[in-house]
């Protein structure tokens, strides 16, 4: 299993991002694939936000209230590609961004997310001005 994302960095409040995930060694049919992320010196108490979660088959996707109207998930089944666009960022956005296989609950539901060997090493997003 390998998740490699890309596509952080350091951009103005209000400003966008899109950040992808290449994903190996996971079946798309079999796994979701979704966005965790860390804020900075949350690592050690392992506190960590579970933003997004698509399931590609049929398109079902989920995000969490506090991303909700500014951040969207989609595929790309052809190219193993994940993508999470981000829009209207705001300092509290800042955070490292994991890629990772998830689930639905139901297939439309509530999320839940794959232990951390199914996560990426993650990218870091800065919202600052």
């Amino acid at each position: 299993v390998q998740l490699v994302e890309s596509g952080g960095g350091l951009v103005q409040p209000g400003g966008s991002l899109r950040l992808s995930c290449a994903v190996s060694g996971l079946r798309f049919d079999d796994f979701g694939i979704g966005w965790i992320r860390q804020a900075p010196g949350k690592e050690r108490q392992g506190v960590s936000e579970g933003i997004s979660c698509i399931n590609a088959r049929d398109g079902n996707t989920y995000h969490a209230d506090s991303v909700k109207g500014r951040f969207t998930t989609s595929s790309d089944i052809a190219k193993a590609m994940v993508y999470l666009q981000m829009n209207n960022l705001k300092p509290e956005d800042t955070a490292v961004y994991y890629c990772a296989a998830c689930g639905l609950v139901d297939g439309r539901g509530t999320p839940y997310y794959y232990g951390k060997d199914y996560w990426g090493k993650g990218t870091l997003v800065t919202v600052s001005s």
